[in-house]
């Protein structure tokens, strides 16, 4: 299977785009590499039924991880939660794509 049948856009959750912008607005104010594009995009989603390009959505869970990290020491532990649980929630949709489709029963 080549990486062009899995598909290029994701639909997401709103509410899970709605946290994801709180963060990557966090982010992009400790000018967090790559957090721009991601943040326009998350901001919009409302625009296009929250569906979001697959390599933006790989690029905010990978921001919200760096944010999480460089604030590990001077956030309170709730909102270092949050950050990780958008960030993994992100990730695992994008994961859930490359899963190849059962189409035949096991033996």
């Amino acid at each position: 299977m080549t990486s062009s049948s899995f598909p290029r856009t994701i639909t997401l959750p709103a509410p899970l785009c709605e946290e994801a912008v709180e963060h990557l607005e966090r982010a992009a104010q400790r000018t967090i590499d790559g957090a721009g594009i991601p943040l326009k995009a998350f901001r919009t989603a409302a625009d296009h039924d929250y569906a979001l390009p697959v390599s933006v959505v790989e690029q905010a869970a990978a921001c919200l991880l760096v944010l999480a990290t460089e604030t590990a020491q001077s956030v309170r532990p709730s909102a270092l939660r949050a950050t990780i649980s958008v960030a993994l929630r992100l990730r695992d949709a994008v994961e859930a794509l490359h899963q190849p489709a059962l189409t035949h029963r096991f033996w």
